[in-house]
């Protein structure tokens, strides 16, 4: 096989090696950055150990691999080509309008939206492993401990309408400890959504909810009041909704957020969340859009 001229990176010392007929890298070019973009592709638990790049061909080994594994470099820069999917985590205190903005994203985007707490439900009524393990502690009224919560998100993350369509990534981390176990486990997001609302105007949305419980329907005294007096006559209220408990879990929330923050402070949009959800949308849709730009001009450069 012809070698002449191949380039070799040890990507662990971060020093090129000689070989014969090789000649020394002192900057990754195109093909090097794509060849290293494919190859983290091709294993989840190995990291790459070195790449050789010829005219045609690419030669990738994995750590604890025994030999190369060799690929067409026509295979590999067609990779670069394609855009890879969106990841995206968002977060906002309780009636920050969350989930009314991860509506209006996933449809525009085709995101996968996820959140804890559905994952929690869902396995619970499942009857899964972590799901039972979850139960106990929910039925004891205890938090489920972050080591069941991160296995079920992580394996979500993992699914293939997750790593094919992007991922919407829901109210979660929600403390320092979960995002650190999301990286440790390969996961971060290209962008992380702060939506800020006022504490006074949280406040009045959370006190003003109300619950129709024959319908399931949340209606809100000023925002969105019933439609007739037979409904408002049989509208309920949270335990939880009260002032003073929602400060309680503001300060809670105010907490977490900024101990998060401190791991995505580089990639973190924050979003006025004072104005009317579609202004709101309006913000966050600009920054996925310049998130969008930024990925093709990126995967055009390296495919160049």
């Amino acid at each position: 096989m012809a070698m002449a001229m191949a380039c070799w990176i040890n990507t662990q010392a971060v020093a090129t090696k000689p070989k014969p007929q090789t000649q020394a890298c002192s900057s990754l070019s195109p093909s090097e950055k794509c060849a290293k973009l494919f190859a983290s592709q091709l294993s989840s638990t190995s990291s790459i150990s070195s790449l050789s790049i010829c005219s045609n061909q690419i030669l990738i080994r994995l750590q604890k691999a025994p030999s190369f594994a060799i690929y067409p470099k026509q295979q590999v820069m067609a990779f670069a080509g394609k855009q890879r999917p969106v990841k995206i985590m968002i977060s906002g205190a309780p009636a920050s309008g969350k989930g009314t903005q991860c509506e209006l994203i996933t449809n525009k985007y085709g995101l996968v939206h996820i959140a804890a707490g559905d994952l929690l439900r869902t396995e619970v009524a499942a009857d899964t492993e972590n799901g039972k393990r979850a139960k106990e502690y929910m039925e004891k009224g205890q938090l489920v401990p972050d080591d069941i919560v991160v296995t079920m998100v992580k394996d979500r993350l993992l699914q293939p309408d997750a790593e094919q369509n992007g991922w919407l990534l829901d109210g979660y981390p929600r403390s320092l400890s979960q995002a650190t176990a999301l990286k440790r486990f390969g996961f971060s997001p290209d962008l992380f959504i702060l939506l800020e609302v006022s504490e006074e105007l949280l406040v009045e949305r959370v006190v003003g909810r109300r619950l129709d419980p024959l319908t399931g329907r949340i209606y809100h005294l000023k925002y969105s009041p019933p439609e007739t007096e037979e409904i408002a006559a049989r509208l309920t209220q949270r335990f939880d909704d009260t002032e003073e408990k929602v400060k309680l879990r503001l300060r809670t929330h105010h907490q977490n957020v900024k101990a998060v923050l401190s791991m995505y402070e580089d990639i973190t949009v924050k979003v006025n969340g004072n104005l009317p959800k579609e202004d709101v949308f309006a913000q966050i849709d600009s920054a996925l859009n310049s998130l969008l730009e930024q990925k093709s001009v990126a995967s055009e450069s390296i495919a160049a």
